[in-house]
């Protein structure tokens, strides 16, 4: 849900997505001369709850001397942004956010301009579309905050993913929102299942009770060996001790590729109804650790050609007869996007699809969001190097895809990267945390221990324009590499035209965004060194001009 506000000097424009709303300000340059911030105030109807939401910095003359990691209200220490977000709302929630600009002194703020707008929160479940992130910031401040230094398994029992308050926290209802589609089948229904990782046994014990009340279970997962990296090896002893390997079968072929699906279809009556699909593997890790999303789609037409993929996958087949199958199946679809979902699968016979959607993000005309879990394509660079579109982001894993510090070829894209940067339409953030206490009075984080390969980032999602009338989402489990789309078995959806669901994936993009943004932004910061506190300069000059902040401006606010 969008609302905007522009009734005097002051505008207001809030984007809902579940969790997240995102609030953009704007004033003109003329304005803006002794402007010390913007103060949020926060009404919960649902709650009966008003306050002000709180930052964490402070301006040095009215330091209340709180500790490390201390909020600060913005009644006193506003926020010097043009755009901002509260994180703490809840989905289906009624909210009024009132923006008050501030001038005067530290010690004695003014009211300059004012706006308020209310809207609601989006439920994470609708009438054709579901969408679930996990929370993917084990470390964070509020992580440190409610459980200190603790793994997830030492804040409560480790078995218990459902009552271990950590577990619970991290999961932020993606792990409940599992059980509760699998366990929501009757009996003489059927689930068709597609993993890449197999081997936690809460979600394998989850099929298991399907099965045993009567739901027709059928699997296929990867069962390549351990030589190349895969979790074929732990996936097929899971799949024995949780009973199913009467219902499973193996994706061996080739062994030079993985078989990175992550769906489930399920059908009634023989016919596929819905599909649960998105980057998130049926494990610890992909569920609890690493940044995550879960997307059900309630589209037959969409659900019947995840099944007819499922069934091409079912027997095993070698490329060369896999490949025709898969791209009769799905043909990739027309540019521009017709409204509705749209999709694809892999493996296929050329890099087509690869092409197809470094033309998808070539299209955005004002904004594109996209995350790399991998290091970035040469063809994603070459789009965020040329696009029209006046404000590109990226969050990446890290700068490069994975390779050893030695490697020459890494000081290359690193500076490729770097030189991407530079230009003011790109705002990168790459996965960062904070490894030590006293560093500009932040609390010391730490990393869950529950992912290895990937650590912040494992989204696979673009966003094009949208915040416009007309937004395109294309998400599912396909990274965006060449590896992707002939070798991989993988899935695509495209989402044109739906603004609830792209009010969603902007909102938990923008909460990842800033989050690795600020922890990155400290990495050159030393123990010891004085916090940063609020300016009393003209700090919104840089948000006016050829600048990224300017972009931001008025992209959050248009």
């Amino acid at each position: 849900m969008r609302r905007t506000d522009k009734t005097g000097k002051l505008k207001l424009h809030a984007i809902a997505g579940t969790y997240v709303v995102m609030l953009g300000f704007d004033m003109a340059a003329a304005d803006c001369a002794g402007l010390l911030g913007f103060s949020v105030h926060r009404t919960s109807h649902d709650e009966d709850e008003a306050a002000f939401i709180t930052g964490m910095k402070c301006f040095a003359a009215t330091d209340p001397g709180f500790a490390a990691g201390a909020h600060y209200s913005t009644d006193q220490h506003p926020v010097q942004s043009f755009q901002w977000a509260d994180y703490s709302a809840k989905p289906g929630h009624r909210y009024t956010y009132r923006v008050t600009a501030r001038k005067g002194t530290p010690a004695a703020l003014t009211e300059f301009a004012k706006a308020q707008v209310t809207l609601t929160t989006e439920k994470e479940s609708g009438r054709k579309h579901d969408v679930h992130f996990n929370r993917g910031i084990s470390a964070s401040q509020e992580y440190s905050r409610r459980f200190g230094e603790r793994s997830p398994d030492a804040v409560g029992d480790p078995d218990d993913f459902n009552g271990n308050p950590a577990y619970a926290w991290l999961s932020r209802g993606l792990y409940e929102a599992l059980q509760e589609h699998v366990r929501s089948i009757p009996a003489g229904d059927a689930l068709r299942v597609a993993a890449y990782e197999f081997a936690f046994a809460p979600v394998l014990l989850l099929f298991k009770e399907a099965l045993s009340r009567g739901v027709d279970v059928q699997i296929v997962y990867d069962g390549r060996e351990d030589e190349y990296g895969n979790p074929g090896k732990k996936n097929r002893l899971a799949v024995q001790q949780a009973g199913l390997a009467a219902v499973s079968r193996e994706r061996t072929r080739p062994k030079s590729t993985i078989s990175h699906n992550k769906f489930i279809v399920h059908l009634h009556g023989g016919k596929a109804r819905s599909v649960w699909t998105g980057g998130t593997n049926f494990s610890r890790s992909g569920i609890f650790g690493h940044s995550n999303v879960a997307h059900v789609l309630r589209d037959k037409a969409v659900a019947g050609k995840f099944l007819d993929y499922w069934t091409s996958l079912w027997s095993d087949p070698a490329a060369p007869a896999l490949k025709p199958a898969i791209e009769q199946i799905s043909p990739l679809p027309p540019l521009p996007l017709p409204a509705g979902n749209s999709l694809f699968f892999s493996p296929r016979s050329s890099p087509a699809a690869l092409d197809w959607m470094a033309a998808l993000a070539m299209s955005a005309q004002s904004g594109l969001f996209m995350t790399f879990a991998f290091g970035m394509n040469d063809k994603f660079k070459d789009v965020y190097r040329t696009s029209a579109a006046k404000l590109r982001f990226a969050l990446m894993e890290a700068k490069t895809r994975p390779m050893k510090k030695t490697d020459p070829k890494r000081a290359a894209e690193e500076e490729a990267i770097q030189a991407l940067r530079n230009m003011p339409e790109n705002v990168f953030a790459v996965g960062s945390f904070i490894a030590i206490n006293a560093v500009d009075g932040w609390l010391k984080e730490r990393l869950s221990g529950l992912s290895t390969n990937v650590q912040y980032i494992h989204n696979k999602f673009m966003l094009v324009d949208p915040l416009g009338p007309d937004p395109i989402v294309l998400c599912g489990s396909a990274n965006f590499s060449l590896a992707s789309v002939v070798g991989n078995d993988e899935n695509m959806v495209a989402v044109r035209g739906n603004t609830r669901v792209a009010d969603i994936y902007l909102g938990e993009y923008m909460r990842l965004w800033s989050h690795h943004a600020f922890r990155e932004s400290l990495a050159w910061r030393e123990p010891g060194d004085k916090p940063k506190f609020l300016s009393i300069e003209d700090w919104w000059q840089d948000s006016f001009g050829a600048t990224e902040r300017s972009a931001r401006r008025s992209y959050f606010a248009p």
